[in-house]
């Protein structure tokens, strides 16, 4: 302690010869010139580092606040987002039984469809097959009446005489006579 007050005391003994001396006592001019320093710093320092802290606090302010208002956005967007997803999804939910409803209404009309075109088909192969068989029957009874008149042709011809046809001509006219005087 000492040395650091004869230090102070040893400045009003300097010769005033004009002359500028250094003091190399290191131990007693360190804590010195560290503590005018150290003034120094902290009366001029104090404004300029309180500014920089302010203006840095201020930035990270801003960039919080920036922070949270993007965050607020990005989740007001997100919820809208959600929103839409779940919009969209319940439309899809709603167009999958739409379609489904849909298609199961088409697999039905068509089954029905093809059911009345199928008995459609049938009532037509019916028709024709009866249409076939009733052309083949009378094709036979014309061919079995054909060659029934041609076999009775035959034998009333190589049967009949004159004679004889003038008789059956003679009984069939007294049966027509007969049977018109039953009818007046």
């Amino acid at each position: 302690m000492k040395n650091v007050t004869d230090s102070f005391v040893s400045l009003g003994h300097w010769p005033s010869a004009g002359s500028f001396g250094l003091n190399t006592d290191i131990l007693a001019t360190n804590p010195i010139n560290l503590s005018i320093v150290f003034v120094v710093l902290i009366f001029f320092g104090k404004r300029v580092l309180s500014d920089l802290l302010d203006n840095r606090k201020q930035r990270i302010l801003n960039t919080i606040r920036n922070s949270e208002e993007l965050r607020g956005g990005a989740i007001e967007q997100l919820e809208k987002a959600r929103s839409g997803l779940r919009k969209v999804e319940m439309e899809a939910d709603q167009y999958r039984v739409n379609e489904y409803s849909d298609i199961e209404r088409k697999k039905l009309k068509l089954i029905n469809s093809t059911y009345k075109t199928l008995e459609q088909l049938e009532n037509f192969k019916n028709e024709t097959i009866h249409f076939e068989q009733q052309r083949t029957i009378n094709q036979v009874r014309q061919r079995v009446f054909q060659r029934a008149l041609q076999g009775a042709l035959g034998t009333l011809n190589s049967c009949l005489n004159n004679e004889v046809h003038l008789r059956t001509i003679s009984a069939n006219i007294g049966m027509f006579g007969a049977m018109k005087e039953i009818t007046d």
